[in-house]
């Protein structure tokens, strides 16, 4: 993969790792775009009890189209900055990504 955006972390295996900064409490959910190195998601859930955890693995689920079983939350459980997995072919999930950031800045 070349030039992969800043918040892949690795792309081995069957899945893409990414940096995420969560904000929760925000008033829609979806994919803000890169806040440095780190993929900027807002939920609406509160982050209690995990559901800000489920509703970002939820988010990147439809957006890269895949089952929320296939993204997992690797660490940063009760933190805004997590690292999660999307399993899949990573290539393809890379190439997703960046064009979920084009669309993001033509916003």
């Amino acid at each position: 993969m070349t030039d992969p955006p800043a918040c892949v972390v690795s792309s081995e295996g069957d899945a893409l790792r990414i940096r995420v900064k969560a904000v929760a409490g925000s008033r829609q959910s979806g994919i803000a775009g890169l806040l440095g190195d780190r993929l900027k998601i807002r939920v609406s859930a509160p982050p209690e009890g995990g559901r800000a955890n489920d509703a970002i693995r939820n988010v990147l689920a439809s957006s890269f189209g895949v089952a929320m079983r296939d993204v997992t939350l690797v660490s940063g459980a009760s933190s805004r900055e997590k690292v999660l997995d999307i399993r899949g072919e990573p290539i393809a999930l890379a190439v997703r990504l960046k064009a979920i950031l084009a669309d993001e800045h033509r916003s």
